[in-house]
Order: C-alpha cells, then structure tokens, then sequence
C-alpha cells in the first residue's frame, strides 16, 4: 500500500487550511489545492513510503501494471493512473468552470475529459457552491450572461454543509464558492475552461484568461430540478455515494473495525481519510497507519482491505469497477 508526498498548489483564491488538516509544515502559503495522488503529466505524485520511496506514479504503473491497476484498467489506461485526487481550500469564490467530455477533449487538446465529484469535508458559516443551469437557457444566452456579468444568476446556488456531495458529469457548469473544503476525485485530466472570474487578476497583475466560446460548445444545457447527490448516511458499513464509468465513491463512516472483501475487485482502491484516523491491513498482513488529510493507494491484487479505527474514523474509498 502507498502513500505519496503531497502535491501543494499556491493559488490566489486558496486558504490556510490544508496544511494544518493534513497535519504538514510547510512555508507555503494560500495553498488552494493538494494533489494527493496524480498522474498528469508534470504533476506526477511520488511514493513517500515503504522500499518503492521516491517513485514517480507512472514508472511504479510500469513497474507493477495490472498488479497494481487491475487488468481491465491497465488494458485501458496503461502507465496513466486514471484517477485524479485533490482535497480543495477555497478563501475565495473560484472561477465558474466547465470541462469537455471525452469526445470533445480528444478532438479538441488529445486528452482525455473531466467528469469529477465533490464530498464537502469543513465549511465556514455562509459557504456555498454552485452545480448546473437553475433555468433553460440557450447557448446565445449562456454567453450573453457571461458578457454581462450577470452569468450567476442563471447558475443553482447551493448552500453546504459537510458530508454534501455534488457529482458533475463533464459538460456541467460549476464553481466552488468561498468557505468550501472539499475532497475532489476526477478523472485524470486538467483540461478546463474557465467561464467568468469575477473580473479578477491573477499574480501578475492581469485579468486571468477566459474560454468562454470554447465553454460555449462543451456545456451541457440540461436543466435538472436538483444537481445535488442523495444519500443515507450510515455507521460502520459501506454507503455507496458515486457510481459511474469513471469511478465508484463509497463513505465509510466508522467506529469499529470493517472487513471490505476485494476478492471479485480488478481495481485498485483509493483510500482519503477525511477525519480521525487507525490503520489499513490487507490479506498479506501489510498494515498502513492513517490519518485525517491522507491518502493510500491500494494495489489491485489485495484480496481485502481492513479498516480499524481507533475512536472514530472517515474514509472515501474509490475504485473503477
């Protein structure tokens, strides 16, 4: 099981929060986003434990293939680990944004799209974010909004709460608003298009670049009457939040020990430890501690995985079925 050294961005809308919820000194400061396991090229996380320390995520892809991907995935994606995993402080509302779906990031940049989802972690009083079209608009309307900066008025605004969860298929318009910390899981791809942004400036004193026409033909224009995820929570048993063909997230929301049986699994796990912290053992008897703000990659080829909290203990899992 590995662990990776972290991935910090420094980004003008990000907070103070990650460091201290990840339990990490660093002298970086407004950290938005950290990267906890990437395989997009020049993000590639690196193994902080165990004998493999210090091996960029493609080259152990490489070294392990299916052992560690699954087959079908490693038929599928090969030396690209598919998944892209952030936790996400936001001090400042971000940019409204929308990612093309496979056909159009391919034809567009060679690249795979962006379907991703959200698990709000902390809030501050007031946080909010927003998900999709509150009323139909056409494409002429979407970009007249934009020109007159009146393009959050058309949006679903919603105000959270920990333990929310948003899926955003690509082609979904969205933004997270201030005051949100949020668990991020993604396909690997950093393909986005940035909509509008509140007039800002970026570090070097200019108005950060937009895409507005290229967003134009990747939006989805569906209008839902609720973009937020449903779920029943539950203690000590697995709660299934996300299942698509990119990735399946399940909540373990724990206070004693849980048996998760991989067996019939040709995938990896993604372990985030959301709060509290214990261990992860697999049937090979190889025991990984863990804590709030970390995050395990499981191999493939373990048969299960045991979850023991001492105390209490949250976890995502995610894997592509």
């Amino acid at each position: 099981m590995y662990k990776f050294q972290p991935i910090l961005k420094s980004l003008i809308w990000g907070g103070e929060k990650i460091a201290p919820y990840k339990q990490i000194e660093t002298e970086q400061h407004n950290i938005g986003e950290s990267w906890e396991l990437s395989g997009v090229e020049g993000n590639e996380s690196v193994v902080a434990n165990g004998p493999e320390a210090g091996t960029k995520l493609p080259d152990l892809l490489a070294r392990h293939g299916a052992a560690l991907l699954g087959k079908a995935n490693y038929e599928r994606f090969g030396n690209e680990f598919p998944l892209l995993i952030k936790f996400i402080d936001a001090r400042q509302d971000l940019s409204i944004q929308v990612h093309p779906n496979d056909k159009l990031a391919w034809e567009r940049h060679h690249s795979k799209g962006k379907t991703e989802m959200w698990y709000v972690v902390a809030t501050d009083p007031g946080a909010h974010l927003r998900s999709g079209f509150s009323k139909q608009v056409t494409p002429e309307e979407y970009e007249a909004s934009v020109e007159n900066h009146t393009i959050t008025d058309i949006l679903a605004d919603y105000a959270i709460r920990p333990g929310d969860v948003f899926f955003l298929p690509a082609g979904r318009v969205h933004a997270i608003g201030a005051g949100s910390f949020i668990a991020e899981i993604q396909q690997t791809s950093n393909i986005t298009y940035r909509i509008y942004d509140y007039g800002r400036v970026g570090a070097d004193g200019k108005p950060r670049e937009l895409h507005t026409e290229q967003a134009k033909g990747a939006i989805d224009y569906t209008v839902l009457p609720d973009y937020r995820t449903h779920y029943t929570p539950a203690r000590d048993t697995r709660v299934e939040l996300v299942s698509c063909p990119y990735f399946t997230t399940s909540l373990f929301d724990l206070t004693r020990e849980q048996t998760l049986d991989l067996s019939t699994l040709d995938s990896f796990v993604v372990v985030m430890c959301l709060e509290g912290h214990g261990s992860l053992t697999d049937d090979r008897g190889e025991t990984v501690p863990v804590h709030q703000g970390e995050t395990v990659l499981v191999p493939a080829s373990a048969q299960l995985l045991r979850f023991t909290p001492e105390g209490s203990m949250k976890l995502l899992t995610s894997w592509i079925a």
